[in-house]
């Protein structure tokens, strides 16, 4: 078995600051990976500051980034988004900061074009089927019921007219 590698503050402080450059990082995962090189709490502490300090750690930026992200690459949700970002202990006020960036008119046409695509793979379904399983797909993506049922009132009446 390895044993972890203890590394001194000066040591850890370098590694870290290359560890935060490479990506954004929640204060949780920073903190962790510092116990990890086998410091002790006021030496976290300290390293984290400094982190703070020079702008390698800033919560805010990494909610923002972390919520754009996750809704344009992998179309979720701001519940979703919320949930995941509440998990890494980011803070309420920066999680709406975070989900406020997303743009309203963007959030519901990516809604409805995983609507859509949902839909139109459900062939041979009936309607209330095809709106019980849209729905249940679109919460399970952390979207917000009154805006799902938009999109397929949206989509019933797209299809009624064509």
């Amino acid at each position: 078995m390895l044993q972890p590698k203890f590394l001194t503050p000066q040591q850890a402080l370098q590694k870290i600051q290359h560890y935060c450059s490479y990506q954004e990082r929640s204060h949780a995962e920073v903190k962790e990976k510092l116990y990890s090189f086998g410091l002790k709490k006021i030496e976290v502490e300290t390293i984290l500051a400094t982190l703070i300090e020079n702008n390698f750690l800033n919560e805010e930026r990494f909610a923002t980034l972390f919520a754009g992200g996750k809704f344009r690459i992998k179309k979720w949700g701001k519940i979703k988004i919320q949930y995941e970002l509440k998990q890494k202990n980011i803070s309420s006020r920066n999680i709406q900061k975070a989900l406020a960036e997303i743009n309203d008119e963007d959030y519901f046409k990516t809604l409805l074009k995983l609507a859509n695509t949902k839909w139109k793979s459900l062939k041979g379904e009936t309607t209330i089927s095809k709106k019980i399983k849209t729905t249940r797909y679109l919460l399970q993506k952390g979207f917000e019921n009154n805006l799902i049922q938009q999109a397929i009132i949206k989509i019933c009446t797209e299809t009624n007219t064509n």
